[in-house]
């Protein structure tokens, strides 16, 4: 359901929590689609520019008590625990019957537990995460990976609707849609990894690099991050779209969640390193496609330079 068009404002009131990339991105959406939205950041000027974009916004998650659902698009596991648990948290704050979806990368172990502490509170909870980048929460075209009980999907059903492109509903258990998007991430941080890889090679060998970007891209090797991340490289831009350090992050809780599961991930494992590396050169708040630069130090490679006057 993609309704662009502003609309008169409808069904549950919708507050977000953290307008960065993706939670902007999602709170306009729901702005644009109809839903009567008020976004959450302790930063003044994520909370101006989500105001000029029409909505309400708050400083504190405490200031969302009304909110029939609560999108919470924080960072990790520690920022969600804080938002629903901490000082001023949500949980003994929402009415009865509330919604909670959660959003971040976490261990599929957590929200289990969260779900079972704001139920204490009867406080319904969608373990929820997303996948589509800044780009695709901005054009209201995100993947949710859902899981929960029958009737905290019904609650969420508007507010997933008024943010997603694609809702899969994975199961009638919190933990379920994180073990989807665990798996997302895994391939995700390994194709990104082995395109910067794949780039390097190629040109420290001498092929032309928007010849083989071309050539790769209408061929078998080709994977949906190596289309979007190889033109980074080409632009010598590395303005973060997805930082390094998101995936020194993401798959660190891959590894450690199959770690749990006695379950060996050496790609992952390999993949995670090269991330470290990165990061490790000061480069961790780049791109993630700054991973080949740590292949270019290796080689002395020469890497496209960004172009004068490049946004």
């Amino acid at each position: 359901m993609n309704t662009e068009s502003p609309a008169s404002t409808f069904g549950p009131l919708l507050g977000v929590v953290g307008l960065g990339s993706m939670g902007m991105g999602a709170a306009v959406t729901a702005l644009r689609r109809g839903m009567r939205t008020v976004g959450c950041d302790p930063r003044p000027e994520a909370r101006a520019a989500f105001e000029q974009a029409g909505g309400e916004a708050v400083a504190c998650a405490s200031g969302l008590a009304d909110c029939d659902a609560v999108l919470l698009l924080v960072v990790n596991a520690q920022q969600t625990e804080d938002v629903l648990f901490g000082e001023l948290g949500l949980a003994p704050r929402l009415r009865p019957g509330a919604v909670v979806i959660a959003s971040a990368t976490v261990d599929p172990a957590l929200p289990p537990r969260w779900e079972a502490r704001l139920a204490e509170s009867a406080v319904l909870f969608v373990d929820a995460p997303v996948s589509g980048g800044a780009r695709k929460a901005a054009a209201g075209d995100m993947t949710v990976m859902a899981s929960g009980r029958p009737e905290a999907m019904a609650a969420a059903d508007a507010a997933l609707t008024a943010i997603a492109g694609k809702v899969y509903c994975l199961g009638d258990r919190a933990g379920i849609g994180s073990t989807v998007k665990l798996v997302n991430q895994h391939l995700a941080g390994v194709h990104i990894a082995a395109a910067c890889e794949a780039m390097a090679l190629g040109m420290k060998a001498g092929a032309d690099p928007r010849q083989l970007y071309e050539v790769i891209c209408h061929s078998a090797g080709m994977s949906w991050m190596f289309e979007n991340r190889v033109p980074h490289i080409l632009e010598g831009d590395y303005t973060p779209l997805s930082a390094v350090d998101i995936f020194v992050k993401d798959l660190g809780i891959v590894l450690d969640a199959a770690h749990g599961l006695k379950f060996p991930l050496p790609l992952a494992a390999a993949a995670h390193q090269l991330y470290l590396a990165t990061s490790a050169m000061g480069l961790g708040s780049e791109d993630d496609a700054a991973v080949v630069k740590f292949y270019a130090k290796l080689a002395g490679l020469e890497l496209p330079a960004r172009q004068q006057g490049a946004a």
